[in-house]
């Protein structure tokens, strides 16, 4: 029985952004896919396609989708922030054997509660029209909200790997609310397999709290984890492997149970 497993970026990154994990799991013997979000495949200080300002995250669906329905298999889909919204809507699909959602980004419909949450919505309407064009992210606002368990100088390493990302899909996620498509809707009860969320108790992006009420909504088929001393990109961070091993062991569980 293959072991599929598709590890999906986040906004601003890229496929380079899950090399640990790819190594990790690997290393466990699963089959590792690791697409790039459409338009986060080249040099991320390159000039944008103009075409990337009207990407939706329901393109970043199909195109993940696609892939998923192409393997002999269902895969285990492993989204990071927006990617675990990606992750839960192919899931919805019918083409996914089990989710690991990491740092899940509020779904539509669900209100920011803190100030940091506020804050980061902030920064993007003082952009002006963000989401007529493709955007990008200054370090001051990454450091400290994204990147805030890692060293200044890994910060920094990180940062500059980032690319742009559709203003279009920022404001679908953080401006829900006047988006008529609502593109980052996720039905719940059309997902049948099983979930496991895993959210950095120090993320300052998305409070832990929204990975929690996630899980929640899958029932007895949800598995949440707090991951302390860990924040947004806590696959990066200072003992990633722990939680690596722990994401590794339950996908190992659904391929067991899979197969028997």
């Amino acid at each position: 029985m293959a072991k599929h497993v598709i590890l999906i970026h986040g906004a601003f990154a890229g496929p380079w952004s899950f090399e640990n994990y790819r190594r990790f799991f690997a290393d466990r013997g699963w089959t590792c896919h690791t697409p790039a979000l459409r338009f986060h495949d080249g040099d991320p200080a390159a000039e944008t396609d103009p075409a990337f300002a009207q990407t939706s995250v329901a393109d970043y669906t199909d195109d993940i989708a696609k892939l998923a329905a192409s393997l002999d298999e269902p895969p285990i889909l492993l989204g990071h922030a927006i990617a675990a919204t990606i992750a839960q809507q192919v899931a919805a699909r019918g083409l996914a054997s089990g989710l690991v959602l990491i740092n899940p980004n509020a779904p539509w419909g669900l209100l920011p509660e803190t100030d940091d949450e506020r804050a980061v919505a902030k920064a993007f309407m003082q952009m002006g029209p963000f989401w007529e064009k493709p955007m990008r992210v200054d370090f001051d606002l990454m450091a400290p909200f994204a990147l805030n368990k890692l060293s200044e100088a890994e910060q920094h390493a990180v940062f500059d790997q980032l690319g742009p990302e559709s203003g279009r899909v920022m404001f679908e996620l953080f401006f829900w609310m006047f988006d008529d498509t609502q593109a980052t809707k996720v039905a719940f009860d059309q997902v049948t397999c099983p979930v496991l969320v895993v959210s950095g108790e120090e993320d300052r992006a998305v409070r832990h709290q929204v990975g929690a009420w996630i899980a929640a909504q899958y029932g007895d088929k949800g598995t949440f984890h707090v991951a302390p001393d860990h924040a947004h990109f806590l696959f990066m961070e200072p003992g990633w492997e722990k939680i690596a091993a722990l994401c590794a062991d339950w996908m190992d569980t659904r391929a067991a149970s899979a197969g028997s």
